[in-house]
């Protein structure tokens, strides 16, 4: 039996933007700029710069509270004449060296408690006993140990990393879930294989957590142990140069000391470990 297809004409609606309004809006300018966090965060530091300036203006007191301005020339001041900039790099170089021999104690201790039941056992009563030790704590013991030199700082530093990324790391590896672990051991992966392709890419989001809480908790143990013997050879770090100028009553450079900090505290943060986060764990989708 023929039939005849009356093919329908094509209609269009153009009364639903009317009804619904439109649907694409193109961003003000004050979104645009608002939509970069540099420049959101940059407005939040010149806010806190501007609130320091004015309550130190307010309390007139210099030896208490320098304003911000005379602690940015004390800055500079301390870059040209003070050697400012030579305590920051002995200070960053012993700081790496305890970062970094954490990092691999922590990762040889993880490894082994993922893999076996008794280094299991070991971590967990290890961070039981020692994570809640202050890393400032085992200082004297460090300078009897190691004697007054980088040995106690680097031991200091080893204890402050050590743990909270052992932790961080090992509850990344608990928590990858049990379709990836089937997956690697369906590959026959050997133990590192396993953990290389599977626990550390699946458990990086809390690695990267760990690797900064030791990061945090390294910087401020330098700089304290810094402040209680950062001499060594005729040398010091950062911390001692604030602990200096305390004594010396240049209480302008000692503010300059702690923005020095502060400065490399934010440029570690949104530099190194937000490139590392966009290149991993925000490339593969595991974070927003």
């Amino acid at each position: 039996m023929d039939e005849k297809f009356i093919q329908r004409p094509e209609f269009f609606n153009n009364s639903l933007s009317s009804v619904f309004g439109v649907t694409e809006v193109p961003l003000t300018l004050w979104e645009k700029i608002y939509s970069f966090g540099f420049i959101r965060k940059t407005f939040i530091l010149f806010l806190l710069a501007t609130i320091w300036e004015i309550y130190a203006r307010y309390l007139d007191n210099p030896l208490l509270f320098p304003t911000f301005t005379s602690t940015i020339v004390a800055f500079g001041d301390a870059i040209v004449f003070g050697g400012l900039l030579e305590k920051v790099f002995y200070s960053i170089k012993i700081l790496l060296i305890g970062y970094l021999s954490g990092l691999v104690i922590a990762t040889l201790l993880t490894v082994a408690a993922i893999t076996t039941q008794i280094g299991n056992d070991f971590l967990e009563t290890l961070t039981s006993m020692f994570n809640p030790l202050p890393a400032i704590a085992l200082l004297p013991l460090a300078l009897i140990w190691f004697g007054l030199g980088n040995g106690s700082i680097i031991f200091v530093l080893i204890h402050a990393v050590l743990w909270p990324v052992a932790l961080n790391m090992h509850s990344g590896f608990l928590s990858v879930s049990p379709t990836l672990r089937m997956v690697g051991n369906n590959y026959g992966l050997s133990n590192f294989g396993f953990v290389t392709k599977i626990l550390i890419p699946a458990g990086f989001p809390s690695i990267l957590a760990g690797l900064k809480i030791g990061w945090a908790f390294a910087w401020r143990t330098l700089i304290a142990a810094e402040l209680v013997f950062g001499v060594s050879s005729g040398s010091g770090g950062l911390g001692w140069f604030i602990y200096e100028n305390k004594n010396l009553l240049e209480i302008p450079n000692v503010f300059a000391g702690l923005f020095t900090v502060i400065l490399i505290g934010l440029a570690v943060e949104n530099v190194i470990f937000k490139s590392i986060e966009a290149k991993t764990i925000r490339k593969w989708g595991m974070q927003n």
